[in-house]
């Protein structure tokens, strides 16, 4: 154990000289989460199409998309509000 306490976690400064003084952290952070949603919906379009298209007969199917969807949805909400809605 360390004897020092713990510190608050700090973004690297050398990280922040990159970016303009008018946007701030929460901002970019935003942005990310955002691309990280498009990308995510994207994807998941994709796969329940190949996986309703080749895969339909399986009772699974169904359901499973329904999870997928509701977890996802939940956490990505969480992500983007810090503010769980359940």
């Amino acid at each position: 154990m360390p004897d020092q306490p713990l510190q608050a976690f700090a973004p690297p400064s050398a990280l922040l000289s990159y970016l303009p003084t008018s946007i701030s952290q929460g901002t970019v952070a935003g942005w990310f989460l955002l691309f990280v949603l498009v990308f995510w919906a994207i994807y998941t379009l994709v796969a329940i199409y190949h996986w309703l298209k080749y895969s339909h007969a399986s009772l699974v199917a169904i359901p499973a998309i329904a999870v997928h969807l509701g977890v996802s949805f939940v956490l990505i909400v969480y992500a983007l509000s810090g503010t769980l809605f359940i």
